[in-house]
């Protein structure tokens, strides 16, 4: 437990910023899903906007360090990839 009043501070910061990067990484999540659903319905116009949204979701995460860097393009290229599949 926390004995100083900068400890307990921080142990505040520390569940109200868990909270928030929760709730990032759940953003990312569903904009994954999003794409993979569109993906799945073969329908490479709608599919191709999701992706160009998701892609942004995904910077904005990475940029704010909540995911690393080479996590974030891994999930972009995979989800190219899948795209640039549904096309062929």
């Amino acid at each position: 437990m926390a004995n100083t009043a900068q400890a307990r501070k921080r142990a505040r910061q520390a569940v109200k910023q868990n909270a928030h990067n929760s709730s990032q990484r759940s953003t990312l999540r569903t904009a994954i899903k999003a794409v993979r659903k569109a993906i799945a319905a073969g329908d490479k116009a709608a599919a191709t906007s999701v992706f160009q949204s998701s892609v942004s979701t995904i910077d904005s995460i990475a940029d704010k360090k909540i995911i690393h860097k080479n996590k974030a393009a891994r999930h972009k290229s995979r989800l190219a990839a899948a795209l640039k599949a549904l096309a062929a």
